[in-house]
């Protein structure tokens, strides 16, 4: 009979297989590419300026072929998400997870030579590897562990169906922000009922680390988090170290913004910084400010991005039972049901900021790349309702086999897909008429 740990090992090996499959070598679009030119411009140049990085001006022979050889249309012309601050071009990406690539790619190039305008392709799949890839495999660990933590069973199906029935698979293909969120999401949701001064500190650590990956959901788990700390605790001081391991990365955002944007605000806020010729960006489509000519544009807005063709829940099928059970479990008062409120608040809060903040889908990606992150609270429900009624099995297993399907074809598109996921609405009919026909079933059995 295998062990629990042999199975862990196994899911640890088969995430970093899949990993070390998924990687692309190449920047799919202007988002990994303004992500990928910060890090080799930190590294080759010293700069944060991004000018002469080859994703920047691709055009640019590279050993005398045009980089890079495989290049999608979307990056024809090279990163378009960028400022112009200075008379300088900088990423319009937060700075902190563009020093943990640069440090990444420096260590790569001290072992192994590794130069990205030589080695276009090479460093494109390493440096994918190692963040969107690494956090795949941490993210992918952390929901088995809390289903073995919280004593849950069909613990294979719960990791199945979050590694290969979510957006996690295709975003682990290419480098991405919104991944590496979710990491620290999945791996909070190991310490998110704190019992000790350390396990405090590292709550504090990733919400920290977490804020300064996206300004949009990070504040949203800064407060949650820290709620949900006096909730349990009823301490101020619990409160207060929590913040205080937070606030070293808080200080180096800042800092960091303040020398490249010479703003404490987010610099990609700032409608001056994208006035520099052939822009696609403006005020009319930036992200970061009320968004919206009237309250009810503002509700279909928010409505489309869950149950529109781009829709966050019809892209993860089990998040269909997720949002019905967080009711179920509050009204069964279980034991859990402040951590409950604290993935609830946190999903509805990422949820409307981005809806308030922004008219543009989160641009060209697979389904909202925005939300990626709230999947880990999400699964945390459906770990929670699987203990607590695991007749539930049934329909978790049903919306996973066509969540399946989804994922399988935004892997293939990888995540900056410019079209909609092929037969989309069909699967989304299969879907409801599949679990409509076990529920009834079951009713009558």
């Amino acid at each position: 009979m295998i062990n629990s740990a042999g199975v862990s090992r196994g899911v640890l090996l088969l995430a970093a297989a899949v990993a070390i499959f998924s990687a692309l070598p190449y920047a799919g679009g202007w988002s990994d590419g303004s992500r990928l030119a910060t890090v080799e411009s930190l590294v080759d140049y010293r700069t944060w300026a991004i000018d002469e990085s080859i994703f920047v001006q691709p055009q640019r022979a590279i050993s005398g072929l045009p980089y890079p050889t495989n290049q999608p249309a979307l990056l024809a012309r090279g990163t378009q998400d960028k400022l112009l601050i200075g008379g300088r071009y900088l990423s319009d990406k937060s700075p902190v997870p563009a020093l943990f690539m640069a440090g990444v790619y420096q260590v790569l190039q001290w072992t192994t030579g590794l130069v990205a305008r030589a080695h276009p392709a090479r460093f494109c799949y390493l440096l994918t590897l190692f963040s969107s890839g690494l956090a795949y495999v941490i993210a992918v660990w952390c929901i088995d562990r809390l289903a073995i933590c919280l004593g849950t069973p069909s613990r294979l199906l719960l990791t199945s169906s979050f590694a290969f029935a979510t957006v996690a698979l295709p975003y682990a293909r290419q480098v991405n922000n919104h991944i590496l969120l979710l990491a620290i999401c999945s791996a909070l949701l190991l310490v998110l009922t704190p019992r000790t001064r350390g396990q405090l500190l590292a709550a504090g650590t990733l919400i920290g680390v977490g804020y300064t990956i996206d300004l949009g959901l990070g504040p949203v788990l800064v407060l949650s988090t820290a709620g949900l700390v006096a909730w349990r605790t009823r301490s101020v001081n619990a409160v207060a170290l929590l913040l205080f391991a937070a606030l070293p990365w808080f200080a180096l955002h800042y800092y960091l913004n303040w020398r490249i944007g010479g703003t404490f605000a987010p610099a990609n806020a700032h409608a001056a910084y994208f006035a520099w010729p052939g822009s696609p960006f403006d005020v009319n489509n930036m992200t970061g400010r009320w968004a919206h000519k009237s309250i009810v544009r503002f509700v279909v807005y928010a409505l489309d991005l869950l149950f529109g063709k781009r829709g966050f829940l019809g892209h993860n099928l089990a998040l269909f039972l997720a949002a019905p059970s967080a009711i179920l479990l509050l009204r069964r008062r279980a034991a859990e049901t402040p951590e409950i409120i604290w993935a609830v608040a946190f999903c509805v809060g990422g949820w409307l900021v981005y809806a308030a903040t922004s008219n543009n889908y989160s641009g060209v990606c697979a389904s909202v790349r925005w939300y990626v992150p709230l999947l880990a609270p999400a699964y945390y429900i459906l770990v929670l309702l699987l203990r607590h009624g695991p007749r539930y099995r049934g329909d978790l297993f049903i919306l996973t086999s066509f969540g399946f399907a989804i994922s399988l074809l935004m892997w293939w598109k990888g995540p900056w897909m410019t079209h909609m996921v092929p037969g989309f609405w069909f699967i989304q009919a299969g879907t409801l008429l599949t679990w409509l026909g076990f529920q009834f079933s079951w009713r009558k059995s």
